[in-house]
């Protein structure tokens, strides 16, 4: 059936609405990669902190080595994955849920060993449709604001609460799988192990220089203001993970409404020249037909 005027136009205006929203969409996106890329950025110099301070309680410590290395079988993994609620982001789940894949793989066999924690109604679907039990779910949070609350409720579901001095023989693992901002709009997937916290980098914190003249001293128990170091030190990590994975998928979200924007320029081209060339066919039509008649008069 031939396009008539009246269907054009309500194309046209069908396709003019929707591009009012994708740009729109495009903008939010675009004001939220840096709101959390400057969230990023600001928790740089706490973690630093952080980590001179851990730097400072190691060196005061030795180093124990670990009283038993777990087999591949005995280990316990935790593991929480970032992903988004809203769709419009392209691949950004699959593309996690295929990196963190190889490590969640033993889920299938030992359901016991490794827990998992999705973050986003849409990673829990692709983790499900990858065979990946789940202990549990997370919202994503809308705002900076809310990734505080986030981190608190995964740190309450996720982490022991025993004393760390009764540190078991085999600890539980606690790995965090997120998508990093690589700059523009792209992304990679990542993955971190924080606990137990890895030999090689408590050796590399302890062997770090103190920036300034005055070395550090340590008040009250050893035990506790390491333990303190240590919660913090987590936290900035999952709050890190967090904005990261934010920045990444409205750079993605980006991604996808400018693709968006511009297939709908194009469209919107097509329709108009469309919409031009059968009106200029009408009026060529009304035209030959005003002709025909007055040159019938004329005979």
């Amino acid at each position: 059936m031939a396009d008539s005027t009246a269907h054009l136009r309500r194309k046209i205006g069908s396709a003019s609405d929707l591009h009012a929203v994708v740009r729109a969409m495009k903008a939010q996106a675009a004001a939220s990669v840096g709101q959390y890329a400057q969230s990023v950025a600001a928790l740089g110099d706490y973690a630093r902190t952080v980590e001179l301070g851990l730097g400072a309680c190691f060196r005061q410590e030795p180093l124990m080595p670990r009283p038993h290395a777990a087999a591949p079988a005995e280990r316990r993994i935790r593991a929480v994955v970032f992903g988004s609620d809203q769709g419009l982001v392209g691949r950004f789940n699959d593309t996690l849920v295929e990196h963190a894949l190889p490590t969640l793989s033993a889920q299938a066999a030992t359901p016991a060993i490794t827990q998992v924690w999705a973050v986003g109604s849409r990673m829990q679907s692709s983790l499900a449709d990858a065979d990946i039990p789940m202990q549990g779910s997370f919202t994503v949070p809308a705002t900076v604001k809310g990734i505080t609350r986030l981190v608190t409720d995964i740190l309450v579901a996720v982490i022991d609460t025993a004393p760390a001095s009764q540190e078991p023989e085999n600890p539980p693992e606690l790995h965090l799988f997120y998508n990093r901002p690589t700059g523009g709009a792209g992304y990679s997937p990542v993955s971190q192990r924080l606990l137990p916290l890895d030999d090689a980098w408590r050796l590399e914190l302890a062997q770090r220089p103190w920036p300034t003249a005055m070395l550090p001293e340590r008040l009250g128990s050893a035990a506790e203001t390491l333990r303190a170091l240590i919660n913090e030190f987590v936290f900035v990590s999952i709050y890190r993970a967090s904005a990261e994975s934010l920045a990444s998928e409205n750079a993605s979200r980006l991604a996808a409404m400018d693709r968006a924007d511009r297939n709908i320029d194009k469209m919107l081209l097509e329709l108009q020249e469309r919409f031009h060339r059968l009106r200029q066919s009408k009026i060529d039509e009304e035209l030959s037909d005003v002709i025909a008649g007055f040159k019938a008069l004329s005979e």
